[in-house]
């Protein structure tokens, strides 16, 4: 991507070193399943193995369950500063979602309000809970913002296989996504739901959210693509390596474990890749409806 030079967002608030890091497991609970983000359960997977602890009970853990040991601290690493490459990236990329959607929405004839991004070490109080590292990056409603240890570049390039920075640019995009659904009163239907539906069933419908917000990353990539005509040779194969990438049934199998569909919170590899490109193939909100009968 050519994005140095590129206008930087000032939605951002820069939480690392400021004594919040330190991420510890016994937080989990209080974000629950759906408070995870788009590497939300690989990381918790991966972290599984270092720990020794079965990586079910993790997975367990954020809807409610039992506590667990006092994870390994994560540190804001030395001379970190609000320049780095990462750090700028993230602002450009957050920056040209703005721009797309507000345009967006100036065409429906309403004001886009863009949410913040959060970018954090270790550990953060969110008006969802507390968010750890381990969740990888996620969105929460109920401040309108994202959250983002950019520790997590690393678990996606090196050990989830999805190297290159539109793959990065992808999993801001669907958190950015989330937020979208927020604004447009799918979240709170989705809040809604979970009231009265089992947890099979509620995990059928969020699997379509993850979908949705899959799609509308798409069609971010669109319209940033037309605007900016930034992209390269290559970088859109990284964003459909990176959705492929962290598809449940990829995920569990990486686990050493069965394929269980009846488990999955964010749909198998095909479903995220083909939803994205759904997106990125029309660049219209309304071909995103995946909540509509047979869609998934």
């Amino acid at each position: 991507m050519k994005w140095e030079g590129q206008r930087e967002s000032e939605n951002v608030e820069d939480h690392r070193g400021n004594g919040g890091g330190g991420g510890g497991l016994p937080g989990l609970g209080a974000l629950g399943g759906r408070g995870l983000g788009v590497g939300g359960i690989v990381v918790v997977l991966l972290l599984s193995w270092f720990l020794g602890v079965n990586p079910m009970s993790l997975l367990g853990a954020m809807d409610g369950g039992g506590g667990l040991a006092q994870a390994p601290a994560v540190r804001q690493p030395a001379g970190e500063t609000a320049n780095d490459p990462a750090t700028r990236f993230a602002k450009v990329v957050l920056a040209d979602t703005e721009d797309v959607w507000g345009a967006y929405f100036e065409r429906a004839q309403r004001r886009y309000e863009p949410p913040t991004l959060v970018l954090y070490s270790g550990r953060e109080a969110t008006a969802c809970g507390q968010g750890v590292s381990a969740m990888g990056p996620f969105y929460c409603p109920g401040d309108r913002k994202v959250y983002l240890d950019l520790s997590f570049n690393e678990t996606l390039s090196q050990r989830l296989g999805a190297p290159g920075d539109f793959a990065q640019a992808y999993v801001i995009a669907h958190e950015v996504g989330h937020h979208i659904q927020n604004l447009l009163g799918t979240s709170a239907r989705m809040e809604a739901a979970r009231q009265r539906l089992s947890e099979r069933d509620y995990n059928a419908l969020s699997v379509r959210l993850e979908l949705q917000a899959d799609c509308l990353a798409g069609v971010w990539a669109f319209h940033s693509q037309r605007g900016k005509g930034w992209l390269e040779q290559g970088d859109l194969e990284e964003g459909l390596n990176a959705a492929s990438r962290i598809g449940d049934d990829t995920l569990q199998r990486e686990a050493g474990r069965s394929v269980v569909p009846e488990s999955f919170t964010h749909g198998s590899s095909a479903q995220r890749v083909g939803w994205f490109k759904r997106g990125l193939q029309s660049g219209e909100i309304k071909t995103c409806d995946s909540f509509k009968s047979g869609a998934v």
